[in-house]
């Protein structure tokens, strides 16, 4: 064991606390140089972040990245991080079982609200949200309302009709108005035009995924959003008045949809004829074959309808 002393050189270290952080302040980078360098490796950052936003979209959903394939090539980053922001805030409270996923969504959420202080993120996903939601005035009422729905998933499995109410407007209709805002590019007349519009159409979609998964929403995570169901199960009658009920969304949705910017319309109307046919098939089959599996569309039905909705938009009927 070497006992000796060594001797000191005078400087004298910061100090650093058990978290790793340094007492001293950082130093200060002034030249004009690196301060460009600076600024083009952020750009670079930020198609990298964007990118991860992607493959999180088209990983996770065929049928959306295609409709954002048909958005301009000006916005699809943007709404590319939308998704991916919902997405992952999703898959914190419907899977990860085996961790604690309280803390998961409260980190995620403390470390979104970091990133908008500080401008950055190396969480690629939080990194280009946090882009987009400054980019374009996404407001932070619009961020809560959607992270209290999904903290709603923690605690909740049963809803009356006003909760079920909130709980679609903070999961599906608040993520619609974020993807207006991309759309409507600071028009804010614009965008409160089209709102209710875009809110009804998340509803639409929100509840055609009730429908789809309501096996899986019982069965492995106990859940039943529908006030209908928690007293009985499933039948013709029931089936039918929520269908009416997703229908009616749907009619006022599409008003509103033939009034997006160019740059978004295309885009949006594949999303809703995709999801308007995966309805139909749900019209179509038995309550008690909703309860057994889920229904899909199949890859050559979704060209087809890529395919109409493609020929409607180039002969100006959208």
């Amino acid at each position: 064991m070497n006992t000796s002393t060594k001797k000191t050189t005078g400087i004298k270290k910061p100090s650093i606390t058990s978290g790793g952080s340094v007492h001293a302040p950082p130093l200060q980078i002034t030249h004009k140089v690196e301060q460009v360098k600076d600024k083009q490796a952020k750009i670079q950052f930020d198609k990298v972040s964007y990118s991860c936003s992607r493959l999180v979209t088209q990983s996770y959903s065929t049928s959306f990245s295609i409709g954002v394939r048909c958005l301009n090539p000006s916005i699809r980053q943007a709404i590319y991080s939308i998704y991916g922001f919902v997405r992952f805030a999703d898959e914190i409270v419907d899977t990860f079982h085996a961790y604690n996923k309280p803390k998961l969504l409260d980190d995620f959420e403390r470390d979104y609200y970091s990133a908008v202080e500080q401008g950055i993120s190396l969480n690629p996903i939080l990194n280009s949200f946090q882009h987009t939601v400054q980019k374009y005035s996404i407001s932070d009422q619009l961020v809560q309302a959607f992270l209290r729905s999904m903290r709603a998933d923690l605690y909740k499995n049963r809803y009356n009709a006003s909760e079920l109410k909130q709980y679609i407007y903070g999961s599906a209709d608040v993520v619609g108005l974020m993807c207006l805002k991309v759309f409507v590019n600071g028009d804010e007349m614009l965008y409160q035009s089209l709102k209710d519009s875009a809110e009804r159409l998340g509803s639409a979609f929100q509840k055609v995924n009730f429908l789809r998964d309501i096996k899986d929403d019982k069965e492995g995570l106990g859940r039943v959003y529908f006030p209908q169901l928690s007293t009985e199960r499933l039948n013709e009658e029931n089936k039918e008045v929520i269908l009416q009920d997703i229908y009616g969304d749907y009619h006022a949705a599409l008003k509103g949809i033939k009034k997006l910017p160019g740059n978004a319309r295309l885009g949006v109307y594949i999303a809703y004829t995709y999801y308007l046919g995966l309805t139909h098939k749900i019209a179509k089959t038995k309550p008690r074959e909703l309860l057994k599996k889920r229904v899909r569309i199949s890859n050559p039905y979704k060209l087809l309808l890529l395919a109409k909705a493609f020929i409607l938009f180039k002969l100006g009927y959208l």
